[in-house]
């Protein structure tokens, strides 16, 4: 089993990143935003985003590799088609449990779990 996620999983292109900050809904937890647009691709991807004052770079690093790793173990469940953005707003907890249960909540309440 592949242990990262693949580059057709993330979302690269400025012109869709746009697309996802225009045209996606939003749902918002403690310290994370969720942005979902719709993709006509088979897969979903994944873009996230630390805010300006996040951090130093290896604080935003951190939180990006830790929010692509739920992602990557959660994307089993989710249904495809969808692309979403994280937008990471700095705060107390940053450990990975609470981080997986507010992603897992978020996407729930985004309906991008199958078996919602």
């Amino acid at each position: 089993m592949r242990r990262s996620l693949t580059k057709s999983e993330i979302v690269k292109r400025k012109g869709d990143i746009e697309r996802i900050f225009s045209t996606g809904k939003r749902y918002a937890g403690r310290n994370l935003k969720l942005l979902v647009c719709q993709n006509s691709l088979a897969v979903s991807r994944i873009i996230v985003i630390p805010v300006r004052h996040y951090g130093t770079s290896v604080a935003r690093n951190r939180i990006r590799r830790q929010i692509k790793e739920i992602w990557r173990t959660e994307k089993h469940a989710m249904i495809p088609g969808y692309d979403v953005a994280f937008l990471v707003y700095p705060g107390k907890s940053t450990d990975h449990a609470s981080q997986r249960t507010q992603i897992v909540t978020l996407c729930r309440k985004a309906g991008l779990y199958a078996q919602s």
